[in-house]
């Protein structure tokens, strides 16, 4: 089951065709009403094998493991996508304030919003991505999964330490 968040109010959603849920899946938020997770109860906050994040609704490709860092908020964070046209930015105002949501160009799926505090070797900002938006593809099964063409973006890091 799904829970969507509402008005700070939650509900429960049902499974169904093209949910990417089953019985066995966890309750998660929906990005629907571009909900968030909870920080720290998630597979990819403090995963460091080299591969690919891909949108889970499309499959489009969003970020590479030598683009993520550690933001300490407890969702994998990123200083870019792999390709800028995957991305949408949009202005958020919700809970009194305004930042920038990002949202997948092709699966709409919200991603996370954007902070000006990632590292300084890179680019100004980072991306604290909702990981339940994202399947992870790791670098070795690039090809069989149809995603080799990216395997050029691993070749200035280590496999193994590519996202440390």
């Amino acid at each position: 089951m799904c829970l969507e968040r509402r008005s700070g109010n939650e509900r429960k959603i049902r499974e169904g065709p093209g949910s990417n849920l089953s019985i066995d899946s966890p309750p998660i938020f929906c990005d629907s009403e571009s909900a968030t997770e909870p920080a720290f109860r998630n597979e990819f906050w403090d995963h460091h094998e080299a591969g690919l994040y891909v949108d889970i609704v499309s499959g489009e490709p969003l970020f590479t493991s030598t683009k993520k860092f550690d933001s300490g908020c407890g969702w994998p964070s990123f200083t870019a996508p792999v390709e800028s046209g995957n991305v949408v930015e949009l202005k958020d105002r919700s809970f009194g304030m305004t930042r920038v949501e990002v949202r997948s160009a092709n699966g709409d799926s919200h991603l996370g919003h954007l902070f000006d505090d990632g590292p300084k070797e890179e680019a100004a900002f980072a991306t604290a991505s909702i990981p339940r938006r994202l399947r992870f593809i790791p670098y070795d099964e690039l090809d069989a999964s149809g995603y080799g063409d990216y395997k050029h973006l691993f070749d200035t890091a280590p496999k193994e330490e590519a996202s440390q």
